[in-house]
């Protein structure tokens, strides 16, 4: 890599992405202090999938993006076969058989690292159906090529992961051309056919390729009270996760003073309703606080892939974007209770290393694409 062309790259994206690490460390020493015997035991390691990750971000972002379209279909048939090898060898952990040990890593989430090789993958499958997206005969290989990993991960049974997919594969194609008016008919349709699925469910007893308890998370959070054990059942989370944020009021508890964190009200609290902790201990200031981050760090992506010198580097990372945009929407909405419970993360913030290393790995392909976007003046 051209060093001359590192200042090109995007000052505000990447000091809105140390200001979110920043904060997320100094969240999660809270949230987990009540978690493990060792109060900085996920701190630690925290720390260590950061600099993993920024590691990898750095080597990806000095290879130039446009040599990866030639492995487009080297990294979907590895990310296929990885899902598949998860569902025969994958050992359960919350009730997705999810995970897979690899090396030193005892649980790794394969599902994580496949969005980001997927997204490069139809990214340049769209690049070569650039202008030939007018009908629904002309989109339906590119909903068979996202349908594939998008079944393989439903049946772990990983819901989270599986709606991350529909999000990506709306926005790319959008981003890629196709028409409008049957991309919206198309989102309607789905919407009204799960409908039909969850009434026939419940009212039939239909089998879905769910759990039980994620099943009634699609529908409890509308009344986490209905859970048909008085809130003490699928509903508890939302209950908790509520109370948590509504008790922190403007400016919060303060750090490490958090009632539902500390004491364990809530459950998850390091992981999943990390934005539960910042609410009842930073407030509506420190919840609002990330919210606007977050909004800085999507808005600067979103020019990033606007001034690509490609379609293919435009595509990728409008993917990537629309990738984390749903995963701030649903882990944010899911925590006061706008937005059923999938165990999502909230990228940067949440503990998890499979999470933390994709997502570090997603910022090294944006910044590939930054700097390289424009041409180096002498």
């Amino acid at each position: 890599m051209d060093i001359k062309r590192l200042k090109f790259i995007d000052r505000p994206f990447l000091m809105v992405l140390f200001i979110l690490i920043a904060f997320g460390l100094v969240v999660l020493t809270s949230a987990s202090l009540s978690v493990s015997s060792d109060s900085y035991f996920y701190l630690k390691k925290q720390v260590l999938f950061i600099l993993l990750g920024s590691i990898a971000a750095v080597m990806v972002m000095r290879y130039d993006y446009t040599q990866l379209k030639r492995y487009c279909y080297i990294f979907y048939g590895c990310s296929i076969l990885l899902l598949i090898l998860v569902l025969v060898l994958g050992q359960e952990l919350r009730g997705t058989t999810g995970w897979i040990g690899i090396g030193p890593f005892p649980l790794v989430q394969p599902a994580e690292f496949t969005k980001v090789f997927i997204i490069l993958s139809f990214a340049e499958f769209l690049n070569q159906r650039k202008g030939m997206l007018n009908t629904l005969g002309d989109m339906m290989p590119c909903l068979l090529f996202m349908g594939i990993p998008f079944v393989l991960i439903l049946m772990q049974p990983d819901l989270g992961t599986a709606l991350v997919y529909i999000a990506v594969t709306v926005v790319m194609m959008f981003a890629a051309g196709a028409n409008p008016g049957i991309l919206l008919r198309m989102m309607i349709g789905a919407v009204l056919f799960i409908a039909l699925i969850l009434f026939l469910h419940f009212q039939f007893g239909m089998w879905l390729p769910l759990e039980d308890y994620q099943i009634k998370r699609l529908t409890v959070f509308i009344n986490p009270y209905e859970d048909g054990q008085g809130g003490r059942g699928s509903g508890w989370n939302t209950i908790q996760s509520l109370i948590a944020i509504g008790s922190g009021g403007l400016t919060g508890k303060g750090l490490f003073n958090g009632t539902q964190v500390q004491l364990n009200f809530l459950p998850e609290h390091h992981t999943d309703f990390i934005y539960a902790v910042i609410g009842e201990e930073l407030g509506f200031l420190g919840a609002a606080f990330l919210i606007i981050m977050y909004g800085v760090f999507i808005i600067r992506a979103v020019y990033i892939s606007f001034n690509a010198k490609d379609l293919y580097g435009s595509l990728m990372v409008l993917g990537i974007t629309a990738m984390w945009l749903f995963h701030v929407f649903e882990s944010i909405g899911m925590s006061i209770g706008l937005m059923p419970i999938t165990g999502i993360p909230l990228p940067f913030i949440s503990y998890g290393g499979s999470s933390m290393i994709t997502n570090l790995m997603a910022v090294g392909l944006i910044l590939s694409v930054n700097i390289r976007g424009k041409k180096i003046v002498f």
